[in-house]
């Protein structure tokens, strides 16, 4: 019998969240984050589906997402997946790519999904060493030469990783992450934005990599997610993004993001506690 087993923590020092997922066959929808995520695939074979592309991963394989990469991914074989990541917020990546590069910009990258044991070594390196809470400062040292490995190799201007947004879109876009609050419906958005709804839902759908229901719900996630990691009840999360219920809400979160909405809490809590300690 499989145990499942997922745990994450926060590295304060770094501004970067792990995670890992083992013993798990969870599919997970199509979907987005507003920050980068490194994964490294450890055991299982899974289907990804990123932007336009297909990909059969495999251990051994990297994973790059952009903010804003819309991705989904099933398992293919009769194993569980193992599978190991960080996320790292824009303005975190900010300010590494600058000390690399000395220009303060979003680095974008030049593929998905890559094959390099290099890279890998200083990921599983890095990861580990969060995990751990590693008290020295090797964690500093594999991220950075992470970030340098994958900058030298792949590096290419974040702007030039996403196709030009039309107006339209864009106002459809500002429309929910203005009013996600709100009980919303397909008419409206297409009011604010000047489409019909099958348009709409054409444009939108290949412009993004997913519908426009599936971005309003990454916007309340990830909306959710922040006043979770300020301590929130999981129930006070919900209502304040948009959720009908508590119930409703604990199942998107755990889908699209692979924990429950009160574990995720606690690793913030547990990080807040860490913070006050370190103060006294």
């Amino acid at each position: 019998m499989n145990i499942e087993i997922k745990s994450a923590a926060w590295d304060s020092n770094l501004r970067v969240e792990a995670y890992r997922f083992r013993g798990t066959r969870q599919p997970f929808p199509a979907h987005f984050h507003e920050y980068y995520v490194i994964g490294l695939l450890e055991e299982g074979e899974r289907r990804l589906t990123c932007g336009q592309q297909e990909y059969l991963l495999r251990p051994g394989d990297l994973l790059l997402f952009h903010p804003g990469d819309s991705h989904g991914c099933e398992q293919t074989d009769k194993g569980t997946l193992d599978y190991r990541a960080v996320n790292i917020t824009k303005e975190t990546m900010l300010d590494w790519t600058e000390e690399l590069t000395g220009k303060r910009e979003l680095p974008g990258f030049s593929a998905n999904v890559i094959r390099d044991e290099e890279a890998a070594s200083c990921m599983r390196a890095l990861h580990e060493g969060i995990m751990r809470a590693s008290p020295e400062f090797d964690r500093e040292e594999h991220l950075l030469l992470l970030l340098s490995l994958l900058l030298q190799r792949y590096g290419r201007p974040f702007a030039r990783c996403f196709p030009e947004c039309g107006r339209e879109i864009a106002l459809a876009c500002a429309f929910m992450e203005q009013h996600y609050r709100e009980p919303l419906s397909l008419e409206q958005i297409c009011r604010h934005c000047g489409l019909s709804r099958s348009t709409l839902l054409r444009a939108f759908t290949r412009l993004k990599g997913v519908t426009p229901y599936r971005y309003l719900e990454n916007i309340r996630i990830g909306e959710a997610k922040k006043l979770l990691e300020q301590g929130a009840s999981p129930l006070d999360a919900a209502l304040a993004t948009g959720f009908c219920d508590q119930s409703h809400f604990t199942n998107y979160f755990s889908r699209f993001i692979g924990l429950a909405p009160g574990v995720y809490r606690d690793i913030f809590l547990k990080k807040n506690e860490e913070e006050d300690t370190d103060h006294v």
